[in-house]
């Protein structure tokens, strides 16, 4: 079933109202009519199966049939801190991170990134970024759109590492034979920490992705002395938007996300 997100204050106990693209969509795309359900939900605290009972032009109107639990969202909190890539890649990384469970984006700057940062494009780009994330999260039916930062600095990403439980520093130069892989952090960070994968609880975990020439030693180490975990994913080299996909789900994996914890 289509899903819409809409600011809280369209969403109410009378009911709700779709406007711009999201009424084109339901009109124009999914050639929606009166009597038609969709599931709406505000993005943070409610969610709920609308019956629609009028359509004007560019105007959606319905009823609230009945309210619905905010489900959807993995138990660890995973954000993506991902170098800015050339071309596309980045909107790729979004859609298909904000498909797996990240909750964040965070583009950011580093050396040997190939990408000429251009900061007067910044807000029409950050805008297309988050937009990208809201129909991902709609197709996905996640319970909310997960958030797109502005693109941040080397020096501010390591001074926000501090704010979470595990940070996981993807370096291919620990991909190969003895390399600390991302699952060895993982279960290393259980044991220090007295986390059972039966007694599973919300975490806050950073994945850092580097460009697509990979990480300069110097940033290795700063990260690491931040409180980074250095970790490798394996003996390939993978593509910049390919490790992040990677990284997220085995993290999700490990989180019990897939069953069997």
């Amino acid at each position: 079933m289509q899903r819409y997100f809409v600011e809280p204050e369209q969403l109410n106990e009378e009911g709700v109202v779709l406007t711009g693209d999201d009424a084109h969509h339901a009109v124009r795309v999914m050639r929606m009519e009166s009597g038609d359900e969709f599931i709406v939900s505000d993005g943070q605290t409610r969610a709920a199966l609308a019956v629609i009972r009028g359509v004007t032009a560019g105007r959606v109107e319905a009823g609230i049939q009945t309210w619905l639990p905010m489900s959807g969202e993995p138990l660890w909190s995973v954000t993506i801190a991902q170098s800015l890539p050339k071309g596309d890649k980045m909107e790729l990384v979004i859609q298909k991170g904000t498909e797996i469970g990240a909750v964040a984006f965070v583009p950011f700057e580093s050396d040997r990134m190939i990408v000429q940062y251009d900061g007067k494009k910044e807000a029409k780009r950050l805008e297309r970024w988050r937009k990208i994330a809201k129909e991902a999260a709609e197709q996905a039916h996640r319970s909310r759109i997960p958030a797109v930062e502005p693109v941040m600095t080397w020096r501010k990403l390591m001074s926000s590492i501090a704010m979470y439980d595990l940070v996981l520093f993807c370096y291919e130069k620990e991909g190969g034979a003895g390399g600390a892989g991302l699952r060895d952090a993982i279960l290393a960070y259980r044991e220090r920490s007295g986390l059972t994968q039966i007694d599973n609880k919300e975490l806050k975990v950073l994945l850092i992705v580097g460009p697509e020439g990979g990480f300069t030693e110097r940033e290795a180490a700063e990260a690491e002395a931040a409180g980074a975990v250095i970790v490798g994913l394996g003996k390939r080299i993978l593509r910049t938007e390919t490790a992040a996909m990677v990284g997220l789900a085995c993290i999700m994996y490990e989180s019990g996300e897939m069953g069997g914890v």
